[in-house]
């Protein structure tokens, strides 16, 4: 292991299996939570709207069916995790019930 190799391994931004650098991986990790919170925030807005013209429309607040549609995709996209995600998701959409 050459000097500049151990200074890494002890940073830690070398992965010890010599697949990659974890510095780069963190990286591309935090670019991917940027896209997410962005996803979400969008995701929300137009949540939020879809609401309010179903509201204004005479409708109601939220529609179970569409819910159970958005819990099914998540659960068989991620498992179980999913779900948990999705009312997440779901909550910040429409506001606690």
């Amino acid at each position: 292991m050459n000097d500049m190799t151990q200074t890494k391994v002890r940073r830690g931004t070398l992965d010890a299996t010599g697949d990659g650098d974890i510095g780069g991986m963190r990286q591309r990790i935090d670019e991917i939570d940027q896209a997410m919170m962005s996803l979400w925030r969008e995701r929300a807005r137009l949540s939020g709207r879809i609401g309010a013209a179903r509201l204004a429309a005479g409708g109601t607040r939220l529609v179970l069916s569409r819910e159970q549609q958005v819990l099914r995709r998540f659960r068989e996209g991620i498992g179980s995790e999913g779900v948990q995600l999705a009312l997440l998701l779901l909550r910040a959409g429409r506001g606690p019930l």
